[in-house]
């Protein structure tokens, strides 16, 4: 593990509930993150979403992946301090399901970043199988 959970809040903005990420296990600066969300089954949204069926909803996966982007980009030394915005998501995709009991590993990889836009492509998997993929945009405010 490179960063725990207090590694990562120093870094996001993003408190419980709304941080999506447990661990960080790789970090290439300025390039890559690998992170992990484990979901045990007691978050707050799995109650309504579906009471008899719980499903991770789909927008939080989205969130989780701009997460682990989020890691890369404001963890470089010129954006510390700074709050990455979501700006948008192309070519979004779900594959599959997820349910109480799975883990995510989130990866992000920086395509580019100039003037504040940040631009990403990331992926959700689950036991290798993948769950989501995505280009993220986020402004560094």
């Amino acid at each position: 593990m490179i960063l725990d959970k207090d590694g990562i809040k120093a870094i996001l903005p993003h408190r419980e509930p709304f941080l999506l990420i447990d661990e960080v296990t790789e970090l290439i600066d300025g390039k890559s993150a690998t992170a992990k969300w484990t979901l045990t089954g007691n978050e707050y949204f799995f109650k309504g979403h579906f009471p008899d069926t719980p499903v991770l909803p789909g927008v939080l996966m989205l969130e989780s992946i701009a997460q682990c982007g989020a890691v890369v980009i404001l963890g470089l030394p010129e954006n510390r301090g700074k709050i990455a915005f979501f700006a948008g998501a192309d070519n979004v995709k779900f594959k599959r399901k997820v349910v109480p009991g799975d883990t995510l590993e989130l990866h992000c990889e920086l395509i580019k970043s100039r003037f504040g836009m940040a631009i990403a492509q990331g992926t959700a998997t689950v036991n290798g199988e993948l769950a989501c993929s995505a280009e993220i945009k986020c402004m560094v405010q």
